[in-house]
């Protein structure tokens, strides 16, 4: 199956050419085979033992496609138009989506935008991460008119970083999908929970990565990194300095001793020599809960103040670290087994104080990049190549990569065993592999 993926990812893609209805069911027929057993499969994660298999299906549905000339541009004029209308711009809204599955075949005649065409744009506006409102906006007209070439190497970029995984599903794991800006929760190959999340800015881009969520900390403080206190808070004192205040926000010296902001030359200072804290409250930059995962980036999952954000589509708004819809409900998931229900957690953050909250078991967090996949629903699933990460470069360094295994120790008289040369990469992968930049924390 691994072999064949690259196979049908080789083939020589057509360009777009008109269609009929005989083109039309013979294009859905692959993907009719997809969507068919969504129900059976819908609780199942996004990344999981199953995505390969799942994914490599959907590459082959989508190279028929391809094959048979693609799927046509939809005008620009779709965006004015509302439930009920009619015209020529419904009809190329219709072709195209019965292309990729979401509209019925028999569904094709006619130019009305009826409540079958409102369906089918919702259920495509949920396949590529999109508020379901079903009428088509800036965002969904973009996905509908990304070619299916792009979407090909999508779905390969993934089967190539899944091909090269090294994270072991535990029993209980939790996995944020950087250009999905979500996080699932899992057990025993189910989801239990589903959050949106808000995850790096293109220049603080999230990491990809593996770790442990060792702690849940209530009512957290904030120490602010150091790039950050260059990039915004000097910036902000510069022009407002009772932004520290205002934001409850203390500069501390040598020993944790506050130093007063009035004292710091803010308009020529460059290099700080001081560590800014954010007080414990609700109007803290990791809100009222951090969920701590020891890692080399610095980053981990986090409440915020500003909820508003999650109603976005386009949620790429932090400095790295994941901002999560619902935390408490995760914390809660992650503390199963202990007296820290989720009434429990929500009386302990009442209190205002700190509280650090270890785990009974560490669980497992994988921090990947997927932007094409069949998902959990069995619908196939797109997302934004937000970092520009599906080259082959970009797909070495967003795989996550096996743990390193801890040394062994060695005895008097026991050889000492050499450590293995890594394999080369492969030669689409070969030549200087650029790295997103090093981060010391995030928010």
């Amino acid at each position: 199956m691994r072999e064949g993926c690259f196979r049908y990812a080789s083939v020589t893609l057509c360009g777009i050419t008109s269609m009929s209805v005989r083109f039309v069911k013979a294009s859905v027929a692959a993907l009719a085979l997809l969507l068919g057993g969504a129900a059976a499969r819908a609780n199942e994660p996004s990344y999981g033992p199953n995505t390969y298999d799942r994914t490599l299906e959907a590459l082959i549905a989508h190279e028929d496609i391809a094959i048979r000339g693609g799927w046509p541009k939809v005008p620009a004029g779709i965006t004015a138009l509302k439930p009920d209308a009619q015209g020529p711009e419904v009809m190329a809204l219709k072709q195209r989506l019965v292309l990729s599955g979401d509209l019925p075949a028999e569904a094709v005649p006619g130019d009305i935008y009826d409540a079958s065409v409102v369906a089918a744009v919702k259920r495509f506006q949920i396949r590529h991460g999109l508020s379901d409102l079903g009428t088509v906006g800036r965002l969904t007209l973009k996905a509908l008119n990304t070619p299916v070439e792009v979407r090909l190497n999508q779905l390969t970029a993934t089967l190539e970083r899944l091909k090269g995984n090294g994270f072991s599903f535990a029993e209980r794991y939790v996995v944020v999908n950087i250009p999905g800006a979500s996080v699932e929760a899992v057990e025993n190959g189910t989801v239990q929970r589903r959050h949106l999340a808000i995850v790096g800015r293109p220049d603080r881009p999230s990491p990809v990565l593996q770790a442990n969520i060792t702690s849940v900390n209530l009512n957290p403080t904030w120490t602010v990194p150091t790039s950050i206190v260059k990039a915004d808070i000097i910036p902000h004192m510069r022009k407002d300095p009772g932004f520290l205040a205002k934001s409850h926000m203390k500069l501390l010296g040598a020993e944790n001793r506050e130093i007063d902001p009035a004292t710091v030359n803010w308009a020529t200072l460059t290099s700080p020599y001081f560590t800014v804290r954010q007080d414990p409250g609700p109007d803290n930059a990791l809100g009222q809960m951090k969920i701590d995962m020891p890692n080399t980036e610095a980053i981990y999952l986090h409440d915020t103040p500003k909820k508003s954000l999650f109603r976005n589509d386009v949620r790429f708004n932090s400095s790295g670290c994941a901002r999560v819809e619902g935390v408490r409900d995760l914390g809660a998931w992650l503390l199963e087994g202990t007296e820290w229900t989720l009434p429990a957690i929500e009386a302990e953050i009442a209190k205002g104080e700190r509280k650090n909250i270890p785990l009974k078991k560490s669980v497992p967090v994988a921090w990947v990049y997927l932007t094409g996949w069949q998902g959990a629903d069995g619908m196939v699933q797109f997302r934004e190549d937000i970092y520009g990460l599906d080259t082959p470069q970009g797909i070495v360094t967003s795989t996550i990569q096996p743990r390193k295994p801890k040394p062994k120790v060695i005895g008097a008289g026991e050889p000492r065993a050499t450590t293995p040369r890594p394999a080369a990469p492969q030669a689409s992968m070969r030549g200087p592999v650029p790295r997103p930049p090093t981060r010391t924390a995030a928010n």
